[in-house]
């Protein structure tokens, strides 16, 4: 992606997430410390699972979170799916977002925002139409329109559709407005997983190009 030809990042955003970030990381620091107990009790070391994830500008990043899932294999060596290592401690973990938690020190770091589409994985990267790409055009976010719209239980062109509406009609307020009702429906545990799913299935592409499924 043309760095030239990306948006660039509105400055009041970054100064909104940083005046929420700052204070509230040290308030919910208890919290992490207790959740980083629990993980490590279940799962064992280490407790922040690292991935590499695309961001603006389809940048790659080490996204931060809680490990919700062992890292079981079967005979022959791979991992086991994701409904067989997700575990009691993982399954409330992503039931209430806690596992995202860690996500705050890639805000502070600059690498994703409180609000925005999510980061995916970077083999989507060439899967997406054109249209699609423009979710990239914003930082990502710990949580986006997508989300609290239906999370998981959307399709994946749902989701993107939705993601590049929120890139086109960014705004402060739109932010604030996220922010609450992430909070309301978290608490009633909306769209955690898709159907049949322990979590989201793999996006594998459009089957039209234009990217509408």
């Amino acid at each position: 992606m043309d760095p030239q030809t990306l948006p660039p990042i509105p400055l009041a955003k970054r100064v909104f997430d940083l005046a929420l970030t700052i204070p509230g990381l040290i308030v919910i620091s208890p919290l992490l410390l207790a959740l980083a107990l629990a993980v490590w009790i279940a799962h064992g070391w280490p407790v922040i699972f690292s991935q590499l994830r695309p961001g603006y500008g389809e940048r790659l990043f080490p996204i931060f979170k809680f490990r919700s899932m062992t890292n079981a294999c079967d005979a022959q060596g791979n991992l086991l799916p994701d409904a067989q290592r997700l575990t009691r401690v993982g399954r409330f973990l992503r039931a209430f977002s806690l596992d995202e938690l860690p996500e705050v020190i890639n805000v502070l770091r600059g690498e994703m925002s409180l609000v925005g589409p999510r980061p995916l994985l970077p083999q989507y990267l060439e899967r997406y139409s054109a249209e699609q790409a423009r979710r990239h055009h914003m930082l990502p976010g710990i949580t986006g329109w997508a989300q609290i719209n239906g999370r998981n239980a959307l399709t994946w062109q749902e989701k993107f559709r939705l993601d590049v509406w929120y890139v086109d009609n960014w705004s402060l307020g739109l932010d604030i407005k996220i922010l609450a009702l992430t909070m309301w429906k978290t608490l009633r545990r909306e769209g955690i997983s898709q159907p049949g799913q322990a979590t989201a299935e793999e996006f594998t592409g459009n089957e039209d190009p234009s990217g509408d499924g």
